[in-house]
């Protein structure tokens, strides 16, 4: 019998390999194609939704999910319709821009943090942010440090396993939310590390995109990562559960996660949702945004149309298709303003 998530793991792998067969830049925007870049971390949602789109409306959309970084450059660069990123744009870049940016977010997402303690072991364990910090900072080094073990249950043990971190070695929006966590909740991290796209990791191994992240994962006994929650499952690997700032244990669902934006939105929609306030909230949250020009000169009336139907759909029609991928709709109240923001887009 076909379970959802089967279902779901049969078309992610189908859409991964059509993506890694594809190129990882677009020259110049198509009249007939809208062209998209950028963040990996709602790639699943974008590959379905673009393909549904297509289906209904007959009108292409080329997305390359090459990083949040890449999706941000190539906006800048004018070589797309759209880029996509899951860390927004800073006012100090923003101001770079040629014209106003609007940030449009399409769903939100949870970072999960996935391991691999060797075959058989598919025990779900307990992690705080803090340890968590503290494992990234090469600091905690084996599995069965007794910080960790006394935080899972009793009944199984923890092996005596060195622990190997596993980040992402291009610019990116996963690792923008993680780290972004990782500096609330960790004054040492803040302080030493800090938050961004890209960092300076102490310790452990790299890998480009989810994708590749997720590849190491499965291959390296003592491997410990942060993964869009939707590759963890696509994957079959085993996801923590963590204390949120309310000492709650809290795994990602679509609840936990949709309950991290429950809070006031500002007007241009760039936040973070990391660390929610609300108890029952998982801790690592983020929006993922589409990224378009405001109004742009060399974009002609159909383009600008044709992009926004498409923007129209994605934050109205298109939310039906997030849990069933992993992610959570958006909140009624902002997709109100967001189908009002795509409006002043000429």
């Amino acid at each position: 019998m076909f379970t959802i998530k089967k279902i779901a793991i049969a078309v992610f792998s189908f859409l991964m390999l059509t993506a890694c067969t594809g190129t990882q830049s677009n020259q110049g925007v198509s009249k007939d194609v809208l062209m998209g870049a950028g963040a990996s971390f709602p790639f699943p949602f974008y590959s379905k939704i673009f393909e549904i789109y297509q289906e209904k409306t007959g009108s292409k959309v080329n997305y390359q999910a090459i990083g949040s970084g890449g999706g941000i450059r190539q906006l800048f660069n004018n070589t797309v319709d759209f880029g996509a990123t899951d860390s927004f744009i800073l006012d100090k870049k923003l101001a770079t821009f040629s014209y106003p940016v609007l940030h449009i977010p399409t769903c939100m997402g949870a970072v999960s943090l996935s391991y691999n303690l060797g075959p058989g072991f598919d025990n779900i364990i307990v992690l705080t942010g803090e340890i968590i910090s503290d494992i990234f900072l090469g600091k905690i080094k084996y599995w069965d440090d007794s910080r960790i073990t006394s935080l899972s249950p009793q009944n199984f043990d923890l092996p005596h396993l060195k622990i190997t971190p596993v980040y992402r070695s291009d610019g990116s929006g996963t690792t923008a939310i993680f780290t972004d966590y990782l500096s609330k909740v960790s004054s040492e991290w803040k302080s030493s590390i800090g938050s961004a796209k890209s960092i300076a990791w102490p310790v452990g191994v790299g890998a480009k995109g989810n994708a590749g992240v997720a590849g190491i994962l499965k291959q390296l006994p003592g491997s410990i990562s942060y993964l869009n929650h939707s590759y963890s499952i696509s994957n079959d690997l085993p996801i923590a559960a963590l204390f949120n700032r309310f000492g709650k244990i809290v795994s990602p669902t679509s609840e936990s996660i949709t309950l991290a934006a429950s809070l006031d939105v500002p007007i241009d929609t760039r936040m973070m949702l990391t660390d929610s306030s609300h108890p029952n909230a998982y801790p690592i949250v983020g929006f993922t945004w589409l990224l378009v020009y405001q109004y742009h000169p060399d974009r002609t009336a159909e383009q600008t149309e044709d992009l926004k139907n498409l923007l129209l759909w994605v934050v109205n029609d298109a939310q039906v298709y997030a849990e069933d991928l992993f992610y959570s709709s958006l909140p009624q109240n902002l997709i109100v303003r967001l189908t009002s923001m795509i409006e002043t887009i000429k």
